[in-house]
Order: C-alpha cells, then structure tokens, then sequence
C-alpha cells in the first residue's frame, strides 16, 4: 500500500472518530432548550384597555389564530394585568414558535395572513396609526423557554 493511500485511511479514521466524539458530546448547560416566545409589553393609556383588548380581538387574535392553523407558530397569549408603577406595562402580547429556525422569513408568511385577515396595507396602516392614540408599547423581547434538568 502507498504512502498516499495509507494516509487517506488515517485521515478517514480520524474523521469518523472526531463526528463520533460530536454525536456523543452533550451539553453542559442545567437546561434543555424549548420554544421560542416573542413577548411584546404594552402599556394601555388612562381608560382605553377595553378598547384596545376589542383591537386586538380582531387583529391579533384572527392573525394568529391563522398562523396556527398553518404551522407557522405553535401558540399565543394575551396576559392582562395591574401596571406595578406608572411607567409599567399592563398587557402582555406572547407568540410561541417552535424555534429560533421558525422565525426565518417570518415577514413573507405573516404579510398573506394580515392582508387576508386586516386588509390592505393602508388598511393595516391605518389600524396602527388609530392604536397610537390608546397604547404605548414599552418593549419586546424574543425569550427561549427552557426547562431545568
């Protein structure tokens, strides 16, 4: 045998033993990873919740509810509860997807859903535009839900 064709077999052999080692490696982490949650804080101005809760009632929930039947998010929720100070948020907006993977290209596969769901892009505008005057998003947030080992 050849000095070539003898070390093609030792590179061979040294591959297949680092893949191996891979495979079986495992992370050190006190968790295993889950679902991806985008979490938006919104905080509804003096006396418009109600009016604001009716928005999304339409919008949000006939959108995502869209979007679950079509895979492209596992789930969603709405959390409603007291402002801890004043400049605190008293909704939050949840969006559960698979994976981080999941959220590649959202905008192409959400865009059909909003216009079926909304309307036009005016339209869409429009309903933005009107929600300035009875909320204040405060912040968003994209978590990865864990579970402890």
């Amino acid at each position: 045998m050849n000095t070539a064709k003898k070390l093609q077999i030792v590179a061979l052999a040294a591959l297949s033993l680092g893949i191996a080692s891979l495979c079986s490696a495992q992370s050190d982490a006190p968790y295993t990873e889950g679902p991806v949650w985008n979490i938006t804080m919104v905080k509804a101005k003096y006396g418009m919740g109600d009016e604001y809760l009716k928005g999304l009632a339409k919008t949000f929930t006939g959108t995502l509810d869209e979007a679950k039947k079509q895979n492209l998010i596992l789930d969603y929720k709405i959390l409603l509860g007291a402002a801890a100070t004043p400049q605190d948020f008293d909704i939050l907006l949840m969006v559960e997807s698979k994976n981080m993977a999941a959220l590649d290209n959202v905008r192409e596969k959400a865009d059909p859903i909003a216009r079926k769901i909304v309307g036009t892009l005016d339209q869409q505008q429009a309903i933005a535009v009107k929600r300035l005057d009875i909320r204040e998003i405060m912040g968003s947030k994209l978590m990865r839900e864990i579970t402890l080992k």
